[in-house]
């Protein structure tokens, strides 16, 4: 018994051509009919039209959509990338913002308040050593510049 014999080696071909056209087939269908719901510019009446369309005569509705609607479909696309890509960004600079500042920062904040004399030598070799060591110096420098109350 030869399997190989009765199913030859350009049978095996256009089985994998036929599997792969049917999974492209089904992608292209999901990614108009996606495209017809994040459509902002068609009304509501357009979009069930269209989505009939696709749904009862699939083939001609796909390939009628595409030659009407396609360019702007690769427009929504690149819009939908650049929006993620904006709200990811603004995401990230409002995170980190949020976090504590820059340790040079803190030490240029430091170095004025020496030199303007609102603190001692002391207090800023203290307050030196603390932002090198990874805490906020300027949330104790109020308290470091408060007198004490004897």
């Amino acid at each position: 018994m030869y399997l190989a014999y009765d199913y030859p080696l350009l049978s095996v071909f256009w089985t994998m051509l036929w599997l792969f056209l049917w999974i492209m087939w089904f992608y292209l269908l999901f990614k108009i009919v996606f495209d017809i719901f994040r459509d902002d510019s068609l009304s509501g009446w357009g979009k069930a039209g269209w989505l009939v369309f696709v749904c009862f005569l699939p083939f001609l509705g796909v390939f009628v959509y595409l030659i009407a609607r396609g360019k702007d479909m690769g427009r929504r696309d690149m819009q939908q990338m650049i929006d993620q890509r904006n709200a990811f960004d603004s995401y990230v600079k409002e995170t980190a913002g949020s976090a504590k500042p820059a340790s040079a920062d803190e030490l240029a904040k430091l170095a004025e308040m020496h030199t303007r004399g609102d603190i001692t030598e002391e207090e800023f070799l203290r307050a030196k050593a603390l932002v090198l060591s990874g805490g906020s110096p300027t949330n104790n420098a109020a308290s470091i510049n408060t007198p004490n109350p004897r």
